[in-house]
């Protein structure tokens, strides 16, 4: 099972975050997760307990940490990985999990730009995504998970606390990247 959830911010520390992360997927039995908004620093990866990795891409320790991308797999899975997952920046990660054959799934860890972000921004961030989608295999299966930052539509009954109750005429800007 995959999934995409935000990390967890109510800890500075990566080893506590990565503790409570892994506990909730081992809970939920979830067996890899692409994480946005880590806000963790550079690249690294971190086995914790409830046998999970945590491989992250984020920014250099002198920038501001406000992104940051991750995949936290069990471990049994990472064992059988042909490579461990490839940071592309702070808002893109890759990870390829082999299939049957000689065949891949390749899962794509994204967090785009916020509203607030320069026009300039968001296109870099696409265009990373592109060339990065460029580079999968037709014969692979392809995933993409995370935070892009859009809604289309106004009702917001169905996602109280999750949708953000600012959009213009049923979409935001981040809408338009997306289609």
């Amino acid at each position: 099972m995959c999934a995409s959830i935000p990390a967890n911010r109510r800890s500075n520390r990566p080893e506590r975050r990565t503790a409570l992360v892994a506990r909730e997927l081992a809970r939920y039995k979830v067996d890899n997760a692409a994480l946005s908004k880590t806000r963790f620093s550079e690249q690294g990866q971190l086995e914790v307990g409830a046998g999970f990795s945590f491989f992250w891409s984020g920014r250099s320790k002198a920038e501001r940490r406000d992104a940051g991308v991750a995949f936290a797999s069990r471990n049994d899975i990472v064992r059988r990985l042909p490579c461990l997952p490839k940071g592309i920046n702070d808002r893109l990660m890759s990870l390829c999990l082999p299939l049957l054959g000689d065949k891949f799934i390749i899962i794509i860890s994204a967090y785009d730009p916020p509203m607030t972000s320069s026009d300039a921004a968001k296109e870099k961030c696409y265009e990373d995504l592109h060339v990065l989608l460029a580079t999968v295999p037709k014969a692979d299966k392809l995933i993409v998970l995370g935070d892009f930052n859009a809604h289309v539509g106004t009702d917001r009954a169905s996602w109280v606390g999750e949708l953000s109750p600012h959009g213009l005429a049923g979409f935001n800007d981040n809408d338009l990247f997306l289609f």
